[in-house]
């Protein structure tokens, strides 16, 4: 199973201050805007994005689709096949992709521990 480009979504409680401590760690913008509370950077192949009032808890991301650039791929697994295989598995979703769409799409678990664990596809 092909999950696509990985990253951690940090929840963050000061989007500025969190940024400017990354930034002193290396990373650099790579996507987001950060007056829409969101920012994702990124530090040679390892990539986190910030996220103020998004989310409750900080979460493992995948995108389906893309390289670890941001790049289209030509050829990957669709996020409602992803979500196909694991329902077939037994896992269960905090939310859903509606199966009959194409497109940008996205589906939501828990781990065994609460950790979520967002699938989000942009292609």
């Amino acid at each position: 199973m092909e999950l696509g480009a990985f990253s951690v979504s940090l929840a963050v409680k000061d989007i500025a201050a969190s940024a400017a401590f990354y930034k002193k760690l290396g990373f650099s913008d790579h996507g987001g805007d950060i007056t829409q509370n969101w920012l994702i950077l990124k530090n040679g192949e390892t990539v986190i994005g910030l996220f103020q009032g998004m989310f409750e808890k900080n979460a493992l991301t995948f995108n389906p689709g893309w390289n670890q650039d941001a790049k289209a791929l030509d050829s990957f697994t669709d996020v409602r096949e992803l979500q196909r295989e694991l329902k077939a598995e037994g896992v269960e979703f905090l939310s859903e992709t509606d199966e009959g769409t194409a497109g940008p799409a996205s589906f939501m678990l828990l781990d065994p521990d609460g950790n979520p664990i967002i699938v989000d596809q942009h292609v």
